[in-house]
């Protein structure tokens, strides 16, 4: 018997509790057998007192405690999720298997687990009786933006700064990075909306027992709680920053994805769920869906004044830098040298990451299709050798990096021009589609 069957069979039941929503804070609350779950978010009073149906209020959070639950449950993947709380027919129940098993893809992978959508969990909710809500009345415009500190959410921030006198940003435990991007865009405290999150102790404590630990889908959680936070706040949209290359999968021949909650399926899912069983607004939708990575970039590197503040890398996100020893720093890095000198790369970065053989296995990772394409937000291998044959290009005539050289040695064929790239598989509103088309025209 494996971990997995092991830990089902010693915790058959993980219970929805109950939710607390206080004027400054959501509590929620699971257990599972002896041991307790209360994760919490923070944030400004202010933040929530504009929402006009508190009833409609209380079902999101409870909702955004259904998108929590599962970085709990997935420590030992107990069979039977009971919900105590809240409401949910069958047809949610249908949406949140769909969502936990898929966003949970990567997790299932890595540990060696082998199960199905249908006999994973099963969700039992104690009321089936949803709550409708009439729709309301669309607002005028505004946007949320959540801001990840990397260059895809400053793109967003800078296509839409016509609009900043009615947008936020929405940043989830700011930081440096996230703050002075948001800053440097022109925001100033009172358009940044800052929450913080906190997970429990208690899972950290059963992880360090050897409980089962992984990937959860993040991104669903970010979406339920933007929408709450657009909602209380008046906003018309909800605009993410996920790119068209969020759809491919990490393993050849699979659907494991690490983005999925990221994917254009996601996006529609959700705002399918929201529409149904929340209102019509705020609208929930990525802009920078139509682009590749190629055309995020290009774009990226026009506004040079975010060079010393942007990071997304996770392991050096606590110390707002870029450790340049991870496959997420060696992407960005590899888009990036399409465009910059190497000057320009060693100031962001601190040394040139195409010069360092050690990092030939996470680059084969993100070119080679024999390979796993690395477990973090990076780009189409596609995407990643028109970079490479582009920074190639850009240093004609100079002694190429160890690891750039090797590989426009081996692979002489040109790759596949992305300039012009559209994909219509989006939600963007027809007048962003515009500006989208326009920008990139530019």
């Amino acid at each position: 018997m494996n971990k997995f069957e092991q830990l089902r069979e010693k915790h058959g039941e993980f219970i929805y509790e109950s939710y607390e929503i206080n004027n400054d804070s959501f509590v929620f609350h699971f257990r599972m057998d002896g041991h307790c779950f209360c994760p919490k978010w923070s944030f400004d009073p202010k933040l929530i007192s504009g929402a006009e149906n508190k009833e409609l209020l209380d079902y999101t959070v409870f909702s955004l405690g259904m998108s929590e639950l599962v970085s709990y449950w997935k420590c030992a993947c107990p069979p039977v999720v009971k919900i105590n709380c809240g409401a949910l027919n069958k047809d949610q129940i249908k949406w949140w298997k769909k969502l936990y098993f898929n966003g949970l893809g990567e997790f299932f992978y890595r540990n060696g687990i082998d199960t199905d959508m249908e006999s994973f969990m099963d969700i039992v909710p104690l009321n089936g009786s949803v709550p409708a809500f009439s729709s309301n009345i669309e607002p005028e415009t505004g946007f949320l933006i959540p801001v990840g500190g990397g260059k895809d959410s400053v793109v967003t921030l800078e296509l839409l700064k016509d609009y900043k006198d009615k947008n936020s940003c929405y940043i989830i435990n700011p930081r440096g990075a996230t703050l002075n991007c948001a800053h440097t865009a022109g925001y100033p405290d009172s358009h940044i909306i800052g929450v913080k999150r906190t997970i429990d102790r208690e899972l950290l404590e059963l992880n360090a027992m050897g409980y089962l630990n992984g990937h959860t889908p993040l991104s669903a959680v970010i979406a339920f709680s933007s929408w709450i936070f657009a909602y209380c706040g008046g906003k018309k949209y909800i605009a993410l920053s996920n790119e068209s290359s969020a759809n491919e999968s990490n393993v050849s021949g699979t659907k494991i994805n690490h983005q999925y909650s990221k994917s254009t399926e996601f996006e529609g899912d959700f705002r399918s769920y929201t529409k149904s069983y929340f209102t019509d607004f705020p609208e929930y939708f990525s802009l920078l869906r139509p682009w590749s990575e190629w055309q995020i970039t290009k774009k990226f590197v026009s506004y040079p004044k975010y060079f010393p503040v942007f990071q997304s890398c996770n392991l050096g996100s606590k110390t707002d830098s870029w450790c340049a020893n991870c496959a997420k720093c060696l992407y960005v890095y590899i888009m990036l040298s399409a465009f910059l000198n190497d000057d320009q790369l060693i100031d962001i970065f601190g040394k040139n990451m195409l010069q360092n053989r050690d990092y030939e296995d996470m680059f084969n990772g993100l070119v080679n299709q024999d390979f796993d394409k690395p477990f973090e937000c990076v780009g189409t291998r596609d995407e990643i050798k028109l970079a490479l044959y582009a920074s190639a290009k850009k240093r004609s005539g100079k002694e190429l990096p160890l690891l750039l050289k090797e590989y426009i040695e081996n692979n002489k064929e040109k790759p596949k021009s992305l300039e012009n790239y559209f994909d219509n598989n989006n939600f963007v509103p027809n007048d962003f589609i515009d500006l989208l088309k326009r920008e990139e025209a530019l």
